[in-house]
């Protein structure tokens, strides 16, 4: 199982790596970071200072991009 698909035992939210978001948005993971620096995605630094990204927030933009997108056409 991947991070993405592996639910958290303790009930805590997913945390996704750059990475990752960047696979389901199919863009580069440096775009993801610009993303959270300009404040259009939220994330968390762990205690080593990499960013992670609630899954929640992340598939509610991914959502919001496809419907927007769905509504241009």
């Amino acid at each position: 199982m991947t991070a993405t698909t592996q639910p958290r035992q303790n009930g805590q939210e997913q945390l996704l790596t750059p990475g990752e978001v960047a696979t389901l948005f199919r863009v580069d993971p440096k775009t993801v970071t610009r993303w959270a620096t300009a404040g259009r995605i939220g994330s968390i630094r762990t205690p080593g200072g990499h960013r992670r990204f609630r899954e929640s927030e992340v598939r509610a933009l991914l959502a919001e991009l496809t419907n927007d997108v769905n509504r241009s056409i």
